[in-house]
């Protein structure tokens, strides 16, 4: 009679969690390119430059950024961003600022100080470089006399720091 032989099972792991993918997130140096002004009449080109921290409070990561435009408004500013993973590729990252701003040519937003909330959705590549779409809104909160407000939106490249040593 011929020997039974036993089933063998094979082991897959399981794909990896969005809470893997943010544990091992370092420090990202972000550049971007995008519209000033973008829904108003006064329009400009802009690029940024963002340090994000990889230590968090609690949930949050402090970041510092930079931005000019083609008019010569420069902004500069601190704030706090969450991370939120959907899935291990795509991270959605609502964030709020406040900084300095000079409006050189550009327009008047009523105050040199300055509130910035908004998100970017940036897909997350392997070596954990992200490529994303940014929507901010930037207003004095009315502590100006006058509150036009703009909104701004920027393709944004993040390079994780570490890559750069």
């Amino acid at each position: 009679m011929p020997k039974a032989v036993p089933a063998q099972a094979t082991v897959t792991a399981p794909a990896p969690k969005a809470a893997a993918a943010s544990s091992d997130d370092p420090a990202f140096l972000s550049l971007g390119v995008g519209v000033f002004d973008v829904l108003h009449s006064n329009t400009a080109g802009e690029l940024r430059g963002e340090y994000r921290f990889a230590q968090k409070l609690w949930i949050f990561k402090p970041f510092l950024g930079m931005e000019g435009t083609t008019k010569r408004a420069f902004y500069g500013y601190g704030g706090f961003l969450v991370d939120i993973y959907l899935g291990n590729r795509w991270v959605l990252m609502p964030n709020a600022a406040f900084g300095y701003y000079d409006n050189g040519n550009g327009k008047d937003l009523g105050a040199h100080a300055e509130f910035r909330t908004g998100a970017e959705f940036a897909y997350r590549f392997d070596d954990r470089s992200r490529l994303g779409f940014t929507f901010h809104h930037i207003s004095n909160a009315g502590i100006g006399k006058k509150n036009p407000g703009e909104e701004e939106m920027a393709i944004v490249f993040s390079l994780p720091f570490d890559l750069l040593k």
